[in-house]
């Protein structure tokens, strides 16, 4: 059976950095990516609906090991993809990586120290084993196979055309079309612009509002740094002040949260000029960030709003027929095309069957360690982000934190490293966040503690120190 040192699952933004990371400081180990698509991407391979971007800067979403030399910090899709692309294959990553590999089970021997690693070759339908030290889990954290639709009535009825952004149809024409877009997150502010250029009329129906802010698709204090610095020091700069904006606003936003939410929509009344009714389509009931707050490049759903090219309902669906949908309030849309951007499935650890010397784990029963490992399992660590802040920022810290324990466990002869089973602490859910897709999921999920390091902190400065300064064998976890 073939080994590795390190099993690496996914070949997204994650999975790359991870084989970065593992390259530069594990050079005397080897490495595999499996990754169960045919490309390099992950998420950005996979969402191919109109105007796909970025829903935060790329100086924080691309990783801090190569610069992002585009000069939108907003990025489109294939510009995002590309980088990826071209970072594995500068760093010689891509030469690791495993296509048409999806993986099923991951069984761990503690008299053998290893994992063994079931997996699906997709081109032939064949079973692939693969034994490791370690498992490092970069495959994201919802489901690749199909997004999340909601059960409408009558929605069997409806003659047109109904399509989820994860699973979009490259020839699908909007020209002339009358569309509706169901949902109001990142996908659908995303979409409606977008389709607002081709569409007879869009309308963005939502059960209640989200926080919209705008942003220029150029930064303008990057685009003068890059003039003035070296490439690597002005990338470094704006890395760093995009991130303490981005901390900033945060902790104002939690520590008062009146003013947050007057501030936010107050910019939205400037940019729609009273073209639409703030307080009942952009106000939403929660506070700030306790739900992701959506991005848009330099206001392009607002100018699409002002332009009357598309209109947003805030309502409930009561129903659909052949020619729309009927809403609560008994207004009807009519539609060519309805798009059902109603979010994500949680799919944690890619689905894996994870047991450990024969005893299956289930991680709603476990805690997460640093936000990298779990309790109970040796040798596994995972790539989980911020959700209040570019994902790649902690997916990094994690990745290179990997690698130091690897080679701490080399330079002390040990051969496995577990965080422990039972830790004497407060359970606690892993997010302090109510979008949909967690809150469907939270009985799929690990849990956090109530204090370090089993906490999951939402803080790039605190865990730099964490990840960076703090001696690995620390509280928590077991050597042997």
């Amino acid at each position: 059976m073939q080994h590795v040192d390190v099993l690496i699952v996914g070949a997204g933004l994650s999975g790359i950095a991870a084989g970065y990371h593992l390259g530069s400081t594990c050079p005397d180990r080897t490495y595999e990516i499996w990754e169960a698509r045919d490309a390099i991407g992950g998420t950005w391979d996979l969402f191919r609906y109109p105007g796909i971007r970025s829903d935060s800067d790329m100086y924080t979403l691309g990783y801090s090991f190569r610069p992002w030399k585009d000069q939108k910090a907003i990025a489109d899709g294939p510009s995002i993809l590309r980088y990826v692309r071209e970072t594995a294959e500068e760093f010689g990553i891509d030469r690791h990586i495993r296509f048409g590999r999806k993986v099923l089970s991951a069984s761990w021997s503690s008299t053998d120290a290893c994992w063994t690693v079931e997996a699906t070759d997709t081109s032939t339908g064949e079973a692939v084993k693969v034994t490791c030290q370690w498992l490092m889990m970069c495959s994201g954290y919802y489901d690749y196979d199909e997004g999340y639709t909601p059960e409408f009535e009558g929605l069997e009825s409806f003659a047109g055309a109904v399509v989820h952004p994860q699973k979009w149809p490259q020839d699908l024409s909007m020209a002339g079309k009358r569309v509706v877009v169901i949902g109001s997150g990142a996908t659908a502010v995303t979409l409606v612009p977008e389709l607002a250029k081709q569409a007879a009329h869009v309308t963005m129906l939502q059960r209640s509002p989200t926080y919209v802010v705008s942003m220029p698709a150029v930064d303008p204090i990057a685009e003068r740094l890059k003039k003035l610095l070296p490439q690597r020091l002005a990338y470094d700069v704006v890395r760093w002040k995009n991130v303490m904006y981005a901390m900033t606003t945060y902790e104002f936003a939690r520590r008062y949260p009146a003013k947050a939410r007057e501030f936010i929509l107050d910019r939205v009344r400037e940019h729609l000029g009273g073209a639409v009714d703030v307080d009942r389509h952009f106000s939403p009931t929660y506070k700030v960030w306790d739900q992701r707050v959506c991005l848009v490049p330099d206001g392009d759903l607002f100018e699409s709003l002002k332009g009357g090219r598309a209109e947003v309902v805030t309502d409930r669906i009561e129903r659909f027929t052949p020619a729309g949908i009927v809403l609560q309030s008994g207004r009807t849309l009519d539609a060519d095309v309805v798009v059902t951007a109603t979010g994500l499935k949680l799919k944690f650890l890619a689905g894996l069957k994870v047991t450990v010397d024969g005893e299956e784990k289930q991680p709603s029963s476990m805690l997460m360690y640093n936000g990298v490992m779990l309790s109970g399992i040796p040798n596994l660590g995972m790539a989980f982000g911020y959700t209040n802040a570019s994902w790649t920022l902690k997916c990094d810290l994690s990745c290179a934190w990997v690698a130091r324990m690897m080679n701490h466990l080399r330079d002390h002869n040990y051969r496995m490293v577990m965080p422990d089973p039972a830790p004497p602490v407060k359970p606690e859910p892993l997010v302090d966040f109510n979008s949909g897709y967690f809150l469907r999921s939270m009985n799929q999920v690990p849990r956090q503690g109530h204090r370090a390091p089993w906490r999951v902190y939402q803080n790039y400065l605190l865990d730099l120190m964490l990840f960076r300064v703090k001696p690995l064998a620390g509280e928590g976890l077991i050597f042997r």
